[in-house]
């Protein structure tokens, strides 16, 4: 009775995830990370150095990479995926549970959006993760102030245009 009520069973298309508000939402909570970093006394130190995908953008450089032709999807898929590489690696070296618990929470963040990159249906996008680095130009950084700067930069930054400009979010905007 379900089945038929839900059309036959056949799965319905993700609705987009256009709303920035869960965005902002993500960037308020690494925030409060780096925030709880600087009141670490111990337990909180990493070591080893994390590739991480660079925060600048140059505008025109953006607008040329056609969101529809999946180019920006991709730079932002595989940075997410390199911050969720580098924000599992520091987790399993914390000492600290409260920070182990808030990289944790960050790193979920960062699924999170790779569902929302998913739901705005742009070509080329996988529910998969990207490819470390694939697609996007990367540096090191070696601590965790460092990560959680480029975390929060690249949220604010190349996530969000993405989100902002993606189409399917400019049909539903009034």
């Amino acid at each position: 009775m379900v089945l038929q009520w839900a059309g036959q069973g056949i799965p319905s298309p993700v609705r987009p995830i256009c709303d920035l508000r869960v965005l902002d939402h993500f960037i308020m909570e690494a925030r409060d990370t780096e925030t709880a970093l600087r009141g670490c006394k111990a337990g909180c130190g990493v070591t080893g150095t994390f590739v991480v995908p660079l925060t600048n953008v140059d505008f025109l450089v953006w607008e040329t990479k056609d969101v529809s032709t999946c180019l920006q999807a991709v730079e932002v898929q595989s940075g997410l995926s390199l911050l969720g590489q580098a924000l599992g690696a520091v987790g399993e070296s914390l000492s600290n549970a409260v920070m182990q618990s808030l990289i944790t929470n960050n790193k979920s963040n960062i699924r999170s959006l790779g569902q929302v990159l998913h739901s705005l249906h742009i070509k080329g996008v996988s529910i998969h993760a990207a490819p470390a680095g694939g697609g996007t130009a990367t540096r090191k950084v070696s601590s965790l102030s460092e990560l959680l700067s480029v975390h929060i930069n690249f949220l604010r930054g190349k996530v969000r245009l993405l989100l902002k400009n993606a189409p399917v979010c400019q049909q539903s905007s009034p």
